[in-house]
């Protein structure tokens, strides 16, 4: 396993000498990001570069099962970027960097599909989804799309991966794919990667629509983007699913209620969530009331990030340095792994 090394001295006056465990992860360059990729994701990656030896890239390859506009798709690539950058990702703490510019990825991910099965791609639950939402568009990079997420995991060998919730079984395929290498070459080569939180769980930030996580692809108005100006954050929460109010106390909340307070919760104070969940509780709530609350408390949150955003989005040179050098590590990286599969398969120059 490839670790970095850092030196911590105790009280009896010795140095000691331990690995840094390998963590990797990424998002799709399909547009801004929203407070679920935040707190499902960049938050950890902000808390984890101090501790882990972090690898954090931007997913243009996968983008392209939705084949964007290359003009959107750079756009986009650019856009995830600064926005890794205003959430507080540093890249002299982290390797920052652009999947396509690694293109190990890619044969890693040829590799692995020679050893990945037909029906267990076309099980997994993402693909699956995929196909229902959009029958049109079966194509082979969505049925192999764990396949490329585990390449991107295993090219740096990674042991801790901050996903989402909805990720679980493709990091599930990834330790299958790692271990089913292993075997086959009798090696003990891939380590077993696992999801990785500091909160007690995985975390699914709902959407505004009510129908279930926020995400990119369910419209604008499902989610609240970390870009988003304060007037736009409020019209959107406003909008938001709500119903005539409790019948009666102590009432279960409806999916799309209780969403509403789960999106309190990441950006509320615990008095405010009180306050709501008790008039909930006594049937004496208002929505409108609520709905302000949470945008007004949305708006706060989300003005110190929107402000960098601004500020980077501006310096170009700075986000050219911060591609290359994160290419530049991450090449490294990836390299020796290569270097390492093909010596096992047995592909070696003449």
């Amino acid at each position: 396993m490839q670790n970095q090394f850092f030196v911590s001295m105790f009280s009896d006056g010795f140095f000691y000498f331990r690995a840094m465990e390998t963590v990797v992860s990424g998002i799709r360059s399909t547009g801004n990001l929203h407070l679920g990729n935040y707190f499902g994701a960049v938050k950890n990656f902000v808390q984890m570069q101090n501790e882990y030896n972090c690898f954090f890239f931007i997913a243009d390859y996968h983008s392209l099962t939705t084949h964007p506009n290359p003009a959107n798709l750079h756009g986009s690539v650019r856009q995830v970027m600064v926005e890794y950058l205003a959430a507080g990702i540093d890249p002299e703490k982290s390797t920052i960097y652009i999947q396509s510019d690694v293109p190990e990825v890619t044969e890693l991910y040829l590799l692995l599909n020679m050893n990945a099965y037909l029906g267990e791609l076309q099980r997994a639950t993402s693909f699956k989804d995929k196909v229902r939402a959009n029958p049109d568009n079966v194509n082979a990079g969505l049925l192999t799309y764990p396949t490329l997420m585990a390449a991107d995991i295993l090219i740096h060998r990674a042991t801790k991966v901050p996903v989402g919730k909805d990720q679980e079984q493709h990091l599930e395929m990834t330790r299958t794919f790692g271990n089913r290498f292993n075997k086959m070459y009798g090696q003990d080569y891939f380590p077993e990667s696992f999801a990785f939180n500091f909160g007690s769980k995985l975390i699914k930030v709902p959407g505004l629509d009510g129908k279930g996580k926020m995400g990119k692809s369910e419209g604008e108005g499902n989610a609240i983007f970390l870009a988003d100006k304060p007037d736009v954050i409020r019209k959107k929460v406003m909008r938001a699913l709500t119903d005539s109010g409790p019948a009666e106390p102590n009432a279960k909340k409806p999916d799309y209620i209780q969403n509403l307070f789960d999106l309190m919760k990441l950006v509320s104070t615990k008095e405010t969530v009180k306050h709501f969940d008790d008039a909930w509780k006594d049937c004496t709530i208002r929505y409108g009331d609520l709905k302000k609350q949470l945008g007004e408390d949305m708006v706060t949150f989300l003005t110190p990030v929107r402000e960098k955003i601004e500020d980077i989005a501006a310096n170009e040179s700075y986000l050219r340095q911060v591609a290359r050098h994160g290419a530049a590590k991450a090449r490294e990286s990836a390299q020796k792994t290569i270097q390492d599969v093909r010596e096992i398969i047995g592909i070696k120059r003449f």
